[in-house]
This record gives structure tokens, sequence and C-alpha cells, in this order.
């Protein structure tokens, strides 16, 4: 072998180790986190906001954020979404972390390896009235990409608003 090759091939396990231990570091801190939250008030029992939210099948036909996804609503299974965010498409393999029927489902997706770019997603059906919920949805980003992530995060949550806007909509039976 030739020293270019082997000089090449120990330069990129040296950068593979620091970015090993830069991800362990992140994955351990609060510095890198973010977090984004926005709400609707929905005029529908909880059992129908969470009918709505849950029927995945349905989701091509009102949801502009996450236009596809595959998968059932239980504890440990993975998701597989297509979600818009701004002018992106991306695809990624949640986990579902918590299914709480009529009250919360929460999952986690992460970018490569754990520490890179983790997002923990959460939605909130919260009982204001008999036929009146507070909808809530969020998500925490962890990672050391995420300082280098604003313009995506805004994107996000104007995603999150759209969702939102259209769940309400279709849970109140208008659509």
């Amino acid at each position: 072998m030739s020293k270019h090759i082997v000089r090449m091939t120990l330069g990129i396990i040296i950068l593979l180790v620091v970015l090993y231990i830069a991800t362990l570091v992140a994955a351990n801190t609060t510095i890198t986190e973010k977090s984004i939250q926005t709400e609707v008030v929905i005029d529908a029992s909880p059992s129908r906001v969470w009918q709505v939210l849950t029927d995945f099948e349905a989701y091509p036909q009102w949801n502009p954020f996450i236009r596809r996804i595959k998968g059932e609503a239980r504890p440990g299974e993975q998701l597989t979404a297509e979600l818009n965010v701004g002018d992106l498409t991306m695809t990624f393999q949640p986990t579902i972390l918590i299914v709480q029927p009529e009250r919360e489902l929460r999952w986690i997706g992460r970018l490569f390896i754990p520490g890179v770019f983790d997002g923990e997603h959460g939605f909130i059906i919260e009982q204001l009235g008999r036929k009146r919920v507070r909808f809530v949805q969020s998500e925490s980003f962890k990672g050391i990409l995420v300082p280098f992530s604003g313009g995506i995060l805004k994107d996000t949550e104007r995603s999150f608003q759209e969702m939102n806007r259209e769940l309400k909509e279709r849970a109140e039976g208008q659509t």
C-alpha cells in the first residue's frame, strides 16, 4: 500500500473517532437543544381528534406536513414517514415511544446515529370541554447539528401550524 493511501485511511479513521466522541458529548448535554411548540383549539371530542391523528392512511388527503406515514400507533413500532418542511421533502423512520389513546402520541426520530440530530415529536390532546380540546404539537431537537439548523426549524414550526389548522378543519368535520 502506498503512503498516500495509508495517510488517507488514517485521516478518515481519526475524523470518524472525533465525530463519534463529539456525538457522545452532544448526546449528554443540553447546550445543543431547541424546542418548537404550537397549539390550536379544536371544537371536537378527544376521540374524534385522536381518530383523525392516528388514521395514518388518510394523511395524504389532508396533512400538508406529514404527507405519508406507514405503521401503526403502538409503542415500539417503527414508522416510515415522509415530511414536507419548506421546500424539502424528507423520509425518516421514527420509533413510537408513547401511545395514550385520546391523550398523547410521541415518537423519536434520529439522523444517522444518536446525538447527531434527534427529534422527539409529541402530540397532546387536552380536553377543555365535552367537545373541545387543545391540540399541542411539539418537538425537542438535540444533537451536534442542532445549532446549524435555524432555518429548517422555522420552516418546521410553520409546517406544524399548517398541520394543526388542517387537523382542526378535518376533526371539526369541515373537510
